[in-house]
């Protein structure tokens, strides 16, 4: 893999190759500049994944080196130095863009976790945007936006089975998106450019299910007029979503089942097999394995469904990626209804992350909409949000986690709410949770928790 490239500015020549010495044994491959002119015209003759730069500069300064950088390329990060009398320059510089500011005398340990944070989050806001670009606008694309750890170990599993023939279960509450990442995993895969058919198996009873899927032959029943091809035949070549598959009987489940084994089914009313390649996704928003259990779905079916398993976690149990929705949604919804971008106070959107979402990220997406629509303001307050929104404050103190989950989730939730609690002072929050500031500093990065 090639050293990540990274651009050291400032003005003072001892501190420039002190920082390029300490960078390049942290495996970084450095250019210098010492001054903000001879670093924008460096970065317009090469590509930079990072720039760490001084604020106070002769010539151009940090801060409009920042604006030009993030112009010329939003994708690379910027790191700001700065002495304790420009602290406030340097949080104006958070504001334009900047990844993190870090104080002189630079710690060069902490400089390098920085960097090393800069990097990591670069690369992987870039391989989630190749992956969502696979999604066309028309299915929602902003929809499987994530950057929490959970969403991270999805996207890279959804990478890792697009390009095979498994047959994949996805799993999710209704509204985190399970056909999106079903188009996801045909969009990525040799099948791309052949069909991509999604059925709602829970909306049409056993028999309509059938002829939908298989098709029939004229005559085969009442109003059967004309012979009709099934999706499976309409999807050969490509692949079909059997959404809600918890909702089919039991004897379709049987001819479902043959499908799976053997590529063939029968239209109804016909008397050959017909043979087809079509790779089977299927979603649910319930318990398959506890559907089985209680003899309400086949076994020997679940097993053939089960080879590939993706469970999509409600919004409630990913709340950091709740500002980047909201930000996404704006965005589009505002363009689409030709109205100008609003801001979303702080204090708004701490009551967007404390709501549970049972509707998740559909219903997050609806709340945005109706705030587009209805707002005669630029700025959201607490009061512009539904009713339901503003009163679901969450009981200070406590920490919810689900069922199963892992004594990591229990340790990244409880951090995270006791930072939250106490307004992001994390001197507190070390104190409290009774462990010392360098081992939260570790726990934050470890969690990646901003």
């Amino acid at each position: 893999m090639a050293k990540p490239h990274v651009m050291v500015v400032d003005d003072e020549r001892n501190t420039r190759e002190g920082l390029k010495w300490s960078l390049e044994a942290a495996q970084m491959e450095i250019e210098t500049a010492a001054d903000g002119r001879e670093a924008i015209e460096l970065f317009h003759r090469q590509h930079f994944d990072l720039v760490v730069t001084d604020l106070k500069m002769p010539n151009l300064d940090g801060l409009e080196l920042l604006k030009r950088v993030k112009a010329a390329d939003p994708t690379t990060e910027v790191i700001v130095l700065t002495a304790h009398g420009t602290i406030e320059t340097a949080v104006e510089a958070m504001h334009q863009g900047a990844f993190h500011y870090q104080t002189k005398p630079v710690d060069l340990a902490e400089l390098r976790l920085n960097c090393e944070r800069a990097l990591r989050t670069r690369r992987m806001a870039i391989e989630n945007k190749e992956l969502k670009s696979l999604v066309n606008k028309r299915y929602g694309f902003e929809n499987i936006i994530g950057n929490t750890l959970e969403m991270e170990r999805l996207f890279q599993t959804v990478r890792q089975v697009a390009p095979t023939r498994a047959t994949v279960l996805i799993q999710g509450e209704s509204g985190t998106g399970k056909e999106l990442i079903a188009h996801a995993i045909h969009l990525h895969s040799d099948r791309e450019k052949n069909p991509f058919v999604a059925v709602n198996c829970g909306a049409l009873t056993s028999t309509l299910l059938e002829s939908e899927l298989f098709g029939h032959e004229r005559g085969a029943f009442t109003h059967a007029i004309k012979t009709r091809l099934g999706r499976f035949e309409l999807a050969d070549g490509g692949s079909i979503l059997l959404d809600e598959i918890s909702e089919t009987s039991p004897d379709f489940q049987v001819k479902l089942l043959r499908v799976l084994q053997e590529q063939t089914f029968e239209r109804v009313g016909g008397v050959g097999p017909i043979k087809v390649d079509v790779r089977v996704l299927a979603s649910t928003n319930q318990d398959l394995k506890k559907l089985v259990e209680e003899g309400r779905f086949r076994d020997d079916l679940f097993y053939r469904l089960n080879v590939v398993t993706l469970t999509l976690p409600p919004l409630r149990e990913r709340r950091e990626d709740i500002p980047l929705l909201v930000d996404t949604f704006l965005k589009e919804l505002c363009e689409a209804n030709s109205r100008p971008i609003l801001r979303i106070s702080p204090k708004a959107m701490t009551l967007l992350q404390n709501f549970a979402w049972p509707g998740n990220v559909r219903q997050l997406r609806n709340v945005i909409e109706g705030l587009v629509v209805m707002s005669v303001s630029r700025d959201i307050g607490p009061n512009n949000l539904p009713e339901e929104v503003r009163s679901a404050l969450p009981a200070r103190g406590s920490v919810s986690l689900r069922v199963g989950a892992t004594l990591d989730d229990a340790e990244r939730e409880l951090i995270r709410a006791t930072l939250a609690q106490n307004n992001g002072n994390r001197a507190q929050t070390a104190r409290i949770l009774g462990i010392g500031r360098k081992t939260l500093y570790r726990k934050l990065e470890e969690y990646n928790i901003e």
